[in-house]
């Protein structure tokens, strides 16, 4: 079993571009995954005028995917926007995010892409091989690649291609919604990974795990409490 990634944080965009690229090489396209028991999902948000990264992570069980516990992190921003390196400026929120969870989630979704990039290695896959847990990417935008025409119904899914290379699916979560766009994070299949995600998003466009995380991102103080309360009560 590969190990945890030690990775510094401090580089220069043109360092991070380099080192994508190596990461890239180290992603697992096919499915090394045990039992899922816990799924995980997290979110990222932008305090203090974006002086201050703000990660939330969860950890549902599954397949009830009902909120176990989560976590908030909030660290100093230390790396710039540059569009295709988003990861290098959030991972590290949500790998302290993750750390904090009671229970390692066994499949971690992310709202964000996987090798649908560029470099082949969005958040993902950086955070799936950062923090050695299986990972899948479900957007809710196209990044590149391109695609045929998606029947409306839920399931439905097409191919998304760039340079020759199928890169992951376009897949409808609901009927006559707006598709996400999912593929391999790390030690997943891409087959699997449209499987998760719909097993994951029984009725909204997005999975629980993208939901609940976005929720608690912006979540007050003492809305965050009231949940810890109730979660304790269980």
């Amino acid at each position: 079993m590969a190990t945890r990634l030690a990775q510094r944080w401090d580089l220069s965009p043109k360092q991070a571009i380099a080192l994508q690229a190596r990461l890239a090489r180290r992603v697992l396209r096919e499915d090394r995954l045990g039992a899922v028991r816990h799924v995980g999902g997290v979110d990222i948000g932008f305090e203090e005028g974006g002086r201050v990264t703000r990660a939330a992570a969860v950890l549902l069980g599954f397949p009830d995917l009902r909120l176990r516990a989560f976590a908030i992190a909030r660290r100093r921003t230390s790396f710039p926007y540059v569009p295709g390196l988003l990861s290098f400026r959030e991972a590290p929120a949500a790998l302290e995010a993750l750390a904090k969870l009671p229970v390692k989630p066994d499949l971690l979704l992310c709202d964000g892409q996987g090798i649908a990039h560029p470099r082949r290695c969005g958040l993902a896959s950086h955070l799936g091989l950062a923090a050695n847990i299986p990972s899948i990417g479900a957007a809710k935008s196209r990044l590149i690649g391109r695609h045929a025409a998606l029947p409306e119904e839920r399931g439905a899914w097409v191919p998304l291609v760039d340079d020759g290379e199928t890169i992951g699916a376009v897949l409808r979560t609901r009927a006559a919604v707006a598709p996400l766009y999912v593929s391999i994070g790390h030690r997943v299949s891409l087959a699997s990974a449209i499987g998760w995600v719909l097993a994951c998003a029984p009725r909204y466009r997005l999975p629980e795990t993208t939901r609940w995380a976005d929720r608690l991102a912006g979540a007050s103080e003492a809305e965050l409490a009231r949940l810890a309360k109730s979660l304790e009560r269980r």
